[in-house]
């Protein structure tokens, strides 16, 4: 399958001269509250843009997104620069960004997500994007998944020493107090926080290996169904339903998003309407209707939305569902048990990550400090 007719690409089974060959989960990240201090961490820039693994193999280049499909048709301004500035033959792994003139800009990576080549092609004339690398995971013969953070970061830096724009190493330091000072002076340049990484890990696809520090706590949560405003059925929307999924695969329902303008609530009636459409047909939630009234789980332990309680009897919790297949991105202030605390805040749509993968290891739950100093003085 060639996703760019225009240029030679490679497809999954074309980059048969690397170590390995696509589709690779990327190694992925738990939120933490703050930057892990001491020796034996790599710090960066947490970069606000589409994960992206690089597979390139002579004048194939094969972008891949972080739900594993392609990304080179909605950046086809990339492929000459990866040609030019990456090493004959590798796989990197870093992001993809649009930097515009009051930092970077996602809203416009969203906007060449587009069935139609001739609107990506204006946007990537008009915004061109970037790649910055943070990892290498092969050289030539070699599979690097293995190697130690420490070795693989010397050899990054090596790979891209003549590398030019839009291409781009990550900066990095091994200090603490340098990753807090870019942790605040990053924010007005549209980088959402910091990275730590253990110096002695190896390369983990799939796994939350590494630690985010961002300026806010989010989550990306399954959008699994909505409610209708009070208005009634067929006018706006008045909450989005979240999910995150446990060790089990089991879809927990732990709370609601509700943060719309009037006007977004009414678009939302339009936008959401396809993912009606046989919603129910497998649908985890299925079995709503017959959950205990007064219970929050059900029968197997799973959080489940249109229960009542004590809080909320009389209250219409009634809910139509979705196809399970939206992300977004929410903000919280904290998790009580297994769910939020509060009502979240929209942040985004994030059309470049799976449902399955929202789930909750990418939380780290910590005790409020405040909470523990009153309660435990004798810890300090």
């Amino acid at each position: 399958m060639r996703v760019n007719p225009a240029a030679p690409r490679a497809t999954y089974t074309e980059c048969v001269k690397l170590p390995f060959q696509p589709p690779l989960e990327p190694m992925l990240a738990k939120l933490s509250d703050e930057i892990p201090d001491g020796e034996g961490w790599l710090y960066e820039p947490k970069w606000d843009g589409f994960r992206a693994i690089v597979f390139r193999d002579g004048d194939d280049v094969y972008i891949q997104s972080r739900d594993l499909k392609p990304l080179d048709r909605y950046f086809p301004e990339l492929a000459g620069p990866l040609r030019e500035n990456l090493p004959d033959r590798c796989v990197l792994d870093g992001e993809v960004v649009i930097a515009g003139s009051d930092g970077l800009d996602f809203e416009a990576l969203l906007l060449r997500i587009h069935p139609a080549a001739s609107r990506v092609a204006m946007l990537a004339a008009e915004s061109p994007a970037s790649f910055v690398a943070w990892d290498v995971l092969a050289l030539g013969d070699r599979d690097l998944r293995e190697t130690a953070l420490s070795e693989r970061r010397a050899l990054l830096i090596e790979a891209l020493a003549g590398a030019a724009p839009p291409i781009h190493l990550t900066p990095a330091t091994h200090d603490a107090a340098t990753a807090a000072d870019w942790f605040t002076r990053f924010e007005g340049a549209g980088l959402d926080g910091v990275i730590a990484k253990p110096l002695a890990g190896r390369y983990q696809p799939g796994k939350r290996a590494m630690l985010k520090i961002k300026h806010a706590r989010t989550a990306d949560c399954v959008v699994a169904g909505f409610r209708w405003h009070k208005n009634g059925p067929g006018t706006h929307i008045g909450s989005l339903l979240l999910g995150l999924y446990d060790d089990d695969g089991r879809l927990h329902h732990l709370g609601v998003t509700s943060s719309f303008t009037w006007e977004r609530r009414a678009a939302l009636v339009d936008e959401l309407a396809p993912l009606r459409i046989d919603a129910l047909d497998g649908h985890p939630w299925a079995e709503w209707a017959e959950w205990a009234a007064a219970g929050a789980a059900d029968a197997s332990g799973q959080r489940l939305p249109g229960a009542t309680s004590r809080w909320n009897r009389g209250k219409d919790l009634s809910w139509e569902p979705l196809r399970i297949e939206r992300v977004c991105e929410v903000a919280y202030d904290h998790l009580q048990g297994d769910r939020f605390r509060h009502a979240t805040t929209f942040q985004r749509w994030r059309p470049d990550k799976r449902p399955q993968d929202c789930r909750y290891d990418q939380l780290e739950v910590t005790a409020p400090y405040e909470l523990l100093r009153i309660f435990n003085p004798e810890a300090g």
